[in-house]
């Protein structure tokens, strides 16, 4: 995995036929592109390196953005020996193996940083193996994770470890990735400029691939520079079509979007075809208009996810172009569709209440009870199960003992929301009512 780069190649660090990503791997931490937010001085990374200190951590991000060199210079940097797992490949013995070292190591005054790539891979009884030997400090465990660590990994192995984020590599950090990839080919890509603007935007944030991509091109010696066209021929990949600077990309997809909220169909199709008879990939299209359905139409019309998430699979059931018309009817159906943010307002009222309020446990009458034990202390006690209740509502209370509810959706008086606001007005009147009547 590599892709982060340095300057300069080392051909004591990798042979003259390994793939150009190896050959270009970062010698140090400020060699590392498009993650300064961590490796910088201010970053976190960057912070523990000058203190000589690491903790554990989790590296999540997206693939191409540098968890596996970062381990490996991380380990560099503080003079820890390192050790590599792949999870797709480990089981329990190995890291047995791994801990049994670790341990030997240690007693000669030695750390180990292990660095398990996948690290999401291994399941809760493998998690659970690793949390004595990070406690006690034998390891310093460094996962490398492209899942959201919260769903994939143990809440006790994420509370001894700091959950990093990596971003997706932005156009300067790949494009510096090209200029370093020219230098050590001692020569420019094949490509116009407007092809190089196109070959970047096509990697999508992914170091790695744009790399390979250029190493493709580079052992090609083509006599003429392609344009963007002839590259998204000579490569199988639709390359969209961008300004040199990117400006009309993001113009185009702000301006589809605010079309679509200010609910003129005319004007948000004009833009969906601007940008499709541009080059733009249809997938990228129709992410953007998933994301409006539940931004900005939300539960006003609930179907409106339904139609866009219809229109992918239209389109990667179809392909282009008798595929492009499912997404113009999603278009077309956004456009129409009454609006609401309400669902999006309530997220983030959601999460920073999440966030404020720590790990409050739920009242004991809805905690789950599935041992013997815990129904005896308690848990589920007084659980009150709605379908038996009156009206198939019980009004009992869900929140945690230590928070007062809040009220964090509050649906629009527009579309099928209205009807949502008038159960939402009826459940609370009878909460009311029946609170008062046990009061």
């Amino acid at each position: 995995m590599a892709d982060l780069f340095p300057e300069t190649t080392d051909s004591s660090a990798a042979s003259a036929d390994a793939p150009l990503a190896d050959r270009l791997r970062p010698r140090a931490l400020v060699e590392v592109v498009g993650q300064e937010h961590l490796t910088g001085p201010e970053g976190a990374i960057g912070r523990m390196v000058a203190a000589g200190k690491l903790a554990s951590m989790v590296l999540w991000g997206p693939p191409g953005t540098g968890k596996t060199s970062i381990a490996r210079l991380l380990a560099d940097a503080v003079g820890l020996r390192f050790v590599a797992l792949s999870a797709v490949f480990s089981g329990v013995a190995d890291l047995k193996k791994v801990f049994a070292e670790a341990k030997a190591a240690a007693t000669n005054g030695t750390r180990t940083l292990l660095f398990v790539d996948e690290i999401h891979r291994f399941n809760r009884s493998q998690q659970d193996g690793f949390l004595p030997f990070v406690e006690v400090g034998t390891i310093t465990l460094v996962g490398a994770t492209t899942e959201n660590p919260s769903f994939e990994l143990n809440a006790a192995l994420l509370s001894r470890a700091q959950v990093l984020i990596l971003h997706r590599l932005d156009e300067r950090a790949l494009t510096t990735l090209l200029d370093r990839a020219e230098a050590a080919a001692g020569r420019s890509l094949p490509l116009t400029a407007d092809a190089r603007a196109a070959l970047v935007a096509s990697a999508d944030g992914d170091g790695r691939f744009l790399l390979n991509q250029a190493e493709t091109l580079l052992d090609l010696n083509l006599p003429d520079a392609l344009d963007p066209a002839g590259l998204a021929a000579l490569l199988q990949r639709r390359v969209a079509v961008y300004d040199k600077d990117r400006e009309g990309h993001y113009n185009l997809i702000s301006a589809l979007h605010k079309s679509l909220r200010g609910s003129d169909p005319q004007a948000a199709l004009y833009y969906l075809a601007r940008m499709l008879v541009a080059g733009e990939e249809p997938l990228y299209v129709l992410r953007r208009l998933v994301r409006f359905a539940s931004e900005d139409v939300g539960l006003a019309d609930p179907q409106a996810l339904v139609q866009c998430l219809a229109a992918k699979d239209a389109y990667d059931f179809l392909g282009s172009p008798e595929g492009e018309l499912a997404i113009v009817q999603a278009c077309l159906y956004l456009a129409t569709a009454p609006k609401s943010n309400a669902a999006y307002k309530a997220q983030g009222a959601a999460w920073r209440a999440a966030r404020d309020t720590g790990s409050l446990m739920p009242p004991m009458n809805i905690v789950n009870a599935p041992t013997k034990l815990m129904k005896q202390l308690g848990y589920g006690a007084g659980y009150a199960y709605d379908h038996d209740s009156e009206g198939g509502f019980s009004g009992a209370n869900y929140w945690p003992e230590e928070m007062a509810p809040a009220t964090l959706y509050k649906p629009s008086e527009r579309g099928f929301e209205a009807k949502i606001a008038e159960r939402l007005k009826y459940w609370d009147e009878r909460r009311r009512e029946i609170r008062q009547s046990d009061a």
